[in-house]
């Protein structure tokens, strides 16, 4: 399968853009492994060390870039201490481009400073890829699905549908980068109780329309939204009173598949406005009746069926959970449990997904634990189906939480939302926490202009870079090709800290995608912005000699194309002018 780059299973395989930071470490590794081999050639130390051992940042910074506790973790094995094998190890280390200073802290822990020229390639390397910088190949090869939203068609999206779709479309858009081939997926409930109530809400609503609410009174659960009683007048106004005689069940189909078909293109319409597109818009009704019967069949064979009091059951008990489920009623008629199951199968055995990560709301959360049973029961690893299970929102405008819409004077939908603020600040926002935390969301802040608006912070600076080029192109100073360039020029403290963050994002990405946290990306920016503006207020551009004014220049740059792959990343617009 070639890799995607985000894009389709068909995109060919194309070179991988160079991961500095992940150079650097194996570069340190592989120094200090290959010292301690020549050490154990001249009897200095024990064979049969580890050949992998921790390398990362120090807690504090003046000690050097990297930190390496080899000869913590070696003392053992060794029977020698830390500190002694650490002065061994180090008397025999060769030169290393990418490093420029080795010292011995505490009781053995090895702190590695590294050289001007690491630092000059970082920024090589970020003008080399351009908008592929980032990309990585931890899920090289596979496919992936992320289902999200998936809200009721049988009313507007609300508030926990507009964080599901932000966090499942980004998350998505993270993976791609992580080299997998992925898919975004909504699934709708066409079929089953809620479509039923629909259909008989629709038919009061219908004949209301008439002057007849008598033959068929609202239903008392029934859906009592503007919504329904605008289809029922759309489809008498486009196919009149055609229905009024039809038979109950003709008429309720038709009634609610009119509705479902306009609620599914109001859907499309405002996420598409949300910058959301789906590959798969999957239908429920579509997996009756060959998925359920091929999905009943596996698990008759795994030995996870009974029959009990006309009721068909799963014994889930067998598969690690305390209590069996019924698959299907005694009435015939499946359960919810039975049509997720099936889903669940064409995701994996007719369509081949390798990985499914599915975005719900917090109050699934038995339903993701008992999901594993049902996994196990298909024969499949359930560490391949993974769940995002995000809190609630709380919308508050001047302190007080928000409720209604002021537009409607109804629950806010994600429409009413968007009314308000921002499309690039609803995004920003609602990737700006981990998806298992409450999240309140500021209305008032969402539309300031200031620092304090994190994503307006972050696009001002973006903003400014580009005027900083705007402004010196004007008096003729253009940049130069980085290659071309003495990058090492770059030393001061402001200009390295930035640096080392912007080799950090390839990392940050692959983290991203392993711990399914799209939330990583808004605090990666936010934090690209606050080292750019330290390293502008403190370094000039503009008045230096040539050399380092041009190196100066190529950061600032480069600092805009990270922040740009950044917000492209989270679909966020990204402003040459502010």
């Amino acid at each position: 399968m070639a890799r995607s780059v985000r894009g389709g299973p068909e995109t060919e395989d194309t070179e991988m853009p160079k991961n500095p930071g992940a150079q650097a470490v194996t570069a340190v590794r592989n120094t200090l492994y290959r010292a301690y081999l020549k050490a154990v050639e001249k009897g200095l130390l024990e064979a049969g060390a580890a050949e992998n051992f921790d390398i990362s940042e120090p807690r504090d910074r003046n000690h050097g870039d990297l930190a390496a506790n080899f000869a913590m973790l070696w003392a053992k094995p060794l029977k020698m201490a830390p500190r002694k094998i650490a002065e061994t190890v180090l008397a025999e280390v060769e030169d290393c481009p990418y490093i420029d200073k080795i010292e011995i802290a505490g009781p053995g822990f090895v702190n590695v400073t590294l050289s001007p020229r690491w630092y000059a390639e970082v920024l090589l390397a970020i003008d080399e890829a351009g908008d592929r910088y980032g990309e990585v190949e931890t899920n090289k090869g596979k496919k992936m699905q992320v289902e999200f939203v998936s809200a009721n068609p049988t009313g507007p999206m609300h508030l926990g549908n507009a964080r599901g779709g932000v966090l499942g479309d980004t998350l998505a858009s993270i993976l791609q980068w992580t080299g997998a081939y992925v898919e975004r997926e909504f699934y709708l409930n066409d079929t089953g109780n809620q479509v039923d109530l629909l259909s008989k809400s629709l038919e009061a609503r219908y004949f209301e329309h008439f002057g007849d609410s008598e033959t068929y009174p609202f239903p008392e659960d029934g859906y009592h939204g503007d919504d329904v009683t605008a289809h029922a007048k759309a489809y008498a106004e486009q196919f009149g009173d055609s229905l009024l005689k039809a038979d109950e069940a003709e008429r309720r189909q038709k009634l609610a598949t009119f509705a479902l078909e306009r609620n599914v293109a109001r859907m499309e319409e405002d996420l598409k406005r949300y910058r959301i597109e789906y590959d798969v818009w999957f239908r429920e009704s579509s997996l009756y009746p060959t998925d359920v019967d091929e999905a009943l069949e596996i698990m008759e064979k795994n030995g996870a069926l009974y029959e009990s009091e006309g009721a068909l059951w799963f014994a889930a008990t067998k598969f690690g959970v305390e209590k069996d489920d019924v698959l299907r009623r005694a009435n015939g008629f499946y359960t919810y449990y039975m049509g997720d199951i099936a889903y669940h199968k064409n995701k994996f055995l007719a369509r081949g997904f390798d990985t499914v990560i599915d975005v719900w709301g917090a109050d699934h959360h038995g339903h993701a634990v008992r999901f594993a049973s049902a996994m196990r029961a298909m024969g499949l690893e359930p560490e391949r189906l993974k769940f995002i299970l995000m809190q609630l929102v709380r919308l508050t405008q001047g302190g007080e939480v928000v409720r209604m819409s002021k537009r409607t004077g109804k629950a806010i939908a994600l429409s009413d939302l968007l009314d308000e603020i921002s499309v690039d600040a609803a995004r920003f926002f609602f990737c700006s926490r981990q998806c298992d935390t409450q999240m309140e969301f500021d209305l008032d802040l969402a539309v300031r202009q200031d620092s304090d608006n994190p994503v307006y912070y972050v696009q001002y600076a973006h903003a400014r870079i580009c005027s900083i080029l705007r402004n010196l192109e004007a008096e003729g100073i253009t940049p130069k090709a980085a290659d071309g360039l003495d990058l090492t020029l770059l030393t001061a403290p402001e200009e390295r800290e930035l640096i080392r963050h912007l080799a950090d994002l390839p990392n940050q990405i692959a983290i991203a995608g392993r711990d399914l946290d799209p939330s990583r990306m808004t605090k990666y920016v936010v934090e690209t912005a606050t080292y750019f503006h330290k390293f502008y207020n403190a370094c000039r551009v503009r008045g230096e000699e040539e050399g380092l004014m041009q190196a100066r220049l190529t950061l600032c740059r480069l600092t805009g194309q990270v922040i740009k792959n950044v917000l492209g990343i989270l679909k966020v617009s990204c402003p040459e002018r502010m």
